[in-house]
């Protein structure tokens, strides 16, 4: 299907190094490299950033 190649699963892990994940989809278009937000991290109880991951 068209919707799994144009906006993929992906998992954004925690660059504090607690393992903690998020999942997300995102658009290959407009983002087409790996994609890095600041998210709550509720292991450390701070915002840090997160990472994509394959």
């Amino acid at each position: 299907m068209a919707r799994n190649e144009i906006r993929p699963i992906v998992k954004l892990k925690s660059t504090a190094g607690t393992g903690y994940t998020y999942v997300t989809r995102k658009n290959r278009r407009n983002d087409p490299d790996r994609l890095v937000l600041k998210k709550y991290d509720p292991v450390l109880r701070k915002h840090v950033d997160f990472r994509e991951e394959k």
